[in-house]
């Protein structure tokens, strides 16, 4: 896909610039992560890519077809789960659902029972399989919507929000789903999702859209060890003395304590590895007691943050 445009024109309030030239491409048989805050264009690209939305402007190309010039050969090779699992019919079955979806994809829902069989299991729907959707919790009809959507077995696989209304258990085992189908069946995916833990778990890749430009474009383990710092959390059974703090702020980065009853952390950075044995040294000579020293460790979630908040530690040396 290559410099997608979309512009929405709204009466009385003007035009709003939701995408503006986005490009890039996913090998096949990869997980992508497409992230971005709220209104950022990520949606709105995705259903550009599905025919669901005309764009102003862009290429976009899905195993080699045209998504504008041979849209039924495009989308035959295209699946999708949107936020909200609005891609299944209420007032039929689990079961009924997933053979209709992959009739609709031409396949014989007799002879893929054994696969059928296998989501169902994988996604704990067994005892639910021959209920209505519509008596379902929206956490099971959101399993429901990503059965439906593997069934059709299409090599592109876009997840919006998947693990949405999932609980902690079932949040994990989707991981693990997910990363079977680029192992197992050399599927493609583009998950779009809040839940950090799944994205980085599972994409090789992170895109992060903001204000319909794309603003990083990296390895997920490169943005993880951009963001590597000396950080460090020290656990104490007292709060430290007001000039302690001081001497420590404005001698060290992010000097800061948690409190919470009966027990202190305190919170600070270094530059170089020798300044923890200074830093080390102001706590022994105050006669502060150091239950414990822990070091944090890089998250995406925190590297996402710094990257569309656009602090310091933002990335400027990263290009789309």
């Amino acid at each position: 896909m290559s410099n997608l445009t979309k512009t929405f024109r709204r009466r009385g309030v003007g035009s709003v610039e939701a995408v503006k030239g986005v490009s890039f491409s996913v090998p096949r048989g990869t997980v992508l992560g497409l992230l971005g805050p709220n209104g950022a264009g990520k949606s709105t690209t995705i259903k550009c890519i599905l025919g669901l939305i005309s764009p102003d402007a862009g290429d976009m190309q899905v195993y080699g077809y045209d998504v504008q010039r041979d849209p039924r050969s495009a989308l035959k090779r295209m699946g999708a789960v949107l936020e909200g699992s609005r891609n299944v019919y209420w007032r039929l079955t689990p079961r009924e659902n997933m053979n209709f979806f992959a009739s609709i994809q031409g396949h014989d829902p007799r002879r893929d029972r054994e696969y059928h069989d296998h989501l169902v299991e994988r996604l704990d729907l067994t005892d639910r399989v021959d209920r209505p959707v519509l008596e379902l919790s929206q956490g099971m009809k959101q399993k429901v919507a990503i059965a439906c959507a593997l069934v059709r077995r299409t090599p592109l696989l876009f997840l919006d929000e998947p693990t949405l209304g999932l609980d902690v258990q079932t949040s994990h085992e989707m991981r693990s789903l997910l990363r079977g189908l680029v192992e197992d069946e050399d599927r493609t995916v583009v998950v779009s999702s809040h839940d950090m833990k799944v994205v980085q778990e599972v994409c090789a890749r992170v895109i992060i859209i903001k204000d319909g430009v794309v603003v990083a474009d990296d390895l997920t383990r490169n943005l993880l060890a951009l963001f590597r710092t000396r950080a460090y959390r020290i656990e104490m059974p007292t709060d430290l003395p007001a000039p302690v703090l001081g001497q420590l702020q404005a001698r060290f980065a992010r000097a800061g304590v948690n409190a919470s009853p009966g027990h202190y952390e305190l919170e600070v950075e270094v530059t170089e590895p020798a300044d923890l044995y200074e830093l080390m040294d102001v706590l022994r000579d105050a006669g502060v007691i150091v239950e414990g020293i822990y070091r944090d460790q890089p998250d995406l979630e925190r590297a996402f943050l710094r990257i569309v908040d656009g602090g310091r530690e933002s990335r400027g040396d990263v290009r789309a």
